[in-house]
């Protein structure tokens, strides 16, 4: 809540020059706050010489937090098929379930998808919500977050957890708004205070040079969005049983503004980045976009994915949809080639789970050396037509 102290206000408008939103105003010599074009940012109250405007922040719990049961999932599927993440993260959340003593269950958007919600049961799930609907058959931002707040305040699930996927990134935080709750982003790691019960989030900070660990103390659902390729699915286990539940949903058509109008394949990636086993990454040592073609031919010949560090898509020489690490995709292949990756730490953090990685870089102090199984100091343009050459 924000508020103007009259009896303090002098009417000088240093406020209004202040505020970027134009939310200010002068009416009969004293400030006016526009509520509806605020957002609380706080700019004015330093630039008021006479501190007539105050902001109370008031955190205001959520209903009782004792009503808020459960851990829950959702369950992205792209073209009714389940990703790889979401087994993933059914892993982990079996894990905090068993120790919170509730039950799991996920939640899958799609249209004729039945038989899809039962893998979710093997994997880990008690309980499958299934809304089988057209309106939800492709991704839409404001369809999804529809329906997922509208299942969650259903269910009050004390912990809600997703993949950071593109999808994941683009309504998860829709959700979380909605809920009036906290939500952590690019989680690496998640476990259970014994004392509190509380969710311990865990996140890269400050580009990767420390963990931060995070909590969501006074309200519920706790959210957080989890990296692909960073936690472990369980073993399929067809034994396993469990409850498939169709959940109706009403949908608001008029809030849902956009609608997809054709999906259009990234033909640039022969083998999907990451579920790939191998993978070759060009950073700024590639020096410009046609020496990508080194890197492709390379592939070629393993079956690999072509990977990117940020330096190279910042250039402009290939798709974002290849980067690798913090701002762009957690990889785990079996090896990872990095061909003149310098190896700063936002590019390591999404890659360093990778078993085997060989890095080949000219500069034999480049600090990609310290995180790699096999170095190569060489011309990464001597250096790979070599090993092309022997693999042919």
């Amino acid at each position: 809540m924000i508020e103007v102290i009259v009896e303090r206000c002098t009417g000088c408008g240093k406020c209004i020059k202040s505020c970027p939103y134009e939310a200010i105003r002068l009416e009969a010599e004293n400030a006016v706050i526009d509520l509806e074009k605020c957002t609380l940012c706080g700019a004015c109250i330093p630039a008021c010489p006479f501190d007539a405007i105050i902001i109370q922040k008031e955190v205001t719990p959520t209903e009782s937090i004792e009503n808020y049961k459960g851990v829950m999932v959702f369950a992205e599927q792209r073209n009714n098929e389940i990703m790889p993440v979401t087994y993933e993260i059914l892993g982990k959340a079996r894990e905090l379930a068993n120790t919170l003593e509730t039950e799991l269950s996920a939640v899958l958007f799609g249209y004729e998808i039945e038989k899809q919600a039962e893998e979710l049961i093997f994997y880990g799930a008690d309980k499958v919500y299934v809304v089988d609907n057209p309106t939800v058959k492709d991704f839409i931002d404001e369809a999804y977050s529809q329906a997922f707040v509208k299942i969650i305040k259903e269910h009050k699930p004390e912990i809600v957890l997703c993949g950071a996927t593109s999808i994941g990134r683009s309504f998860i935080p829709r959700v979380a708004v909605e809920l009036k709750t906290g939500l952590t982003a690019d989680c690496t790691g998640l476990a259970i205070d014994s004392n509190s019960r509380e969710l311990l989030q865990t996140r890269p900070a400050f580009g990767g040079n420390i963990m931060a660990t995070i909590r969501c103390a006074n309200n519920r659902p706790q959210m957080a969005t989890v990296r692909h390729k960073v936690m472990t699915p369980l073993e399929r286990d067809t034994s396993r049983t469990g409850k498939i539940i169709n959940q109706k949903v009403e949908f608001n058509s008029e809030k849902i503004v956009s609608k997809l109008l054709q999906f259009v394949k990234d033909e640039s990636q022969q083998v999907n980045l990451t579920e790939a086993d191998i993978i070759v990454s060009g950073g700024r040592g590639i020096k410009c976009s046609d020496n990508f073609k080194l890197l492709r031919e390379l592939a070629s010949k393993l079956g690999a994915a072509i990977g990117a560090s940020r330096a190279a898509v910042d250039a402009g020489w290939i798709p974002y949809s290849h980067q690798v690490g913090q701002t762009g995709k957690t990889v785990k292949p079996k090896i990872y080639i990095a061909c003149g990756i310098s190896g700063a730490i936002q590019h390591i953090v999404g890659m360093k789970s990778s078993d085997i990685i060989v890095a080949i870089n000219k500069d034999p102090e480049a600090p990609i050396f310290k995180f790699a199984d096999i170095g190569v100091v060489g011309d990464l343009f001597e250096v790979i037509p070599e090993l092309i050459k022997n693999l042919n």
